[in-house]
């Protein structure tokens, strides 16, 4: 069971990384310009993502091969840990997800960004104990459990509302267009 997972998630990674690769989504001048509400790419790919994976999740829900459990809701930490995360994608010009196809595209800058998220992650292992207060919230909840309906009655519309979403923006501000304003990843 554990070799499948190791398995999917390479293959997924592939994946992923072949889109973003392709879509250019990588480099930091397009999500900067994401940031200035100059270049729309990114939010296109990843709300196609979004709608995606809403999609085959849901599948899966109704075929019982998948129950999508929720994560406790910490209010303090995730609107703290959101605007941290907001701020340092908007400063490096990339994200987590973004980061190898950075390095192996060769931004030297992505390695200076890798270097500070590891060592966010050790600042923040040590002052966890500190911010335990943070960590506080309702529980374990998501919108179709507190309407009582199955994950995939709320997945495929919020996929198809996200698809028409992105359908209109997309006949407002055509991909092609977007793509050489910040395809170079100059900030």
């Amino acid at each position: 069971m554990a070799f499948t997972f190791v398995v999917t998630g390479i293959v997924m990674g592939l994946i992923f990384g072949f889109a973003i690769e392709k879509s250019r989504v990588f480099e930091p001048g397009m999500m900067v310009g994401l940031f200035q509400f100059r270049n729309l790419t990114v939010l296109k790919v990843f709300l196609s993502a979004i709608a995606t994976s809403m999609v085959v999740i849901s599948v899966l829900n109704i075929l019982g091969l998948v129950d999508p459990g929720p994560k406790a809701a910490v209010y303090p930490a995730t609107i703290a840990g959101g605007l941290i995360f907001g701020a340092g994608v908007a400063l490096a010009g990339g994200c987590p997800t973004t980061l190898p196809a950075q390095i192996g595209a060769g931004y030297k800058d992505a390695w200076a960004v890798l270097a500070g998220g590891v060592f966010g992650v050790v600042i923040y292992g040590y002052f966890e104990p500190l911010l335990s207060g943070l960590n506080q919230g309702p529980g374990k909840i998501t919108i179709p459990q507190s309407l009582g309906l199955p994950f995939w009655a709320l997945g495929f519309p919020v996929a198809i509302i996200i698809a028409i979403f992105l359908g209109v923006l997309e006949r407002r501000r055509p991909w092609k267009s977007e793509m050489g304003k910040d395809y170079n990843g100059d900030f």
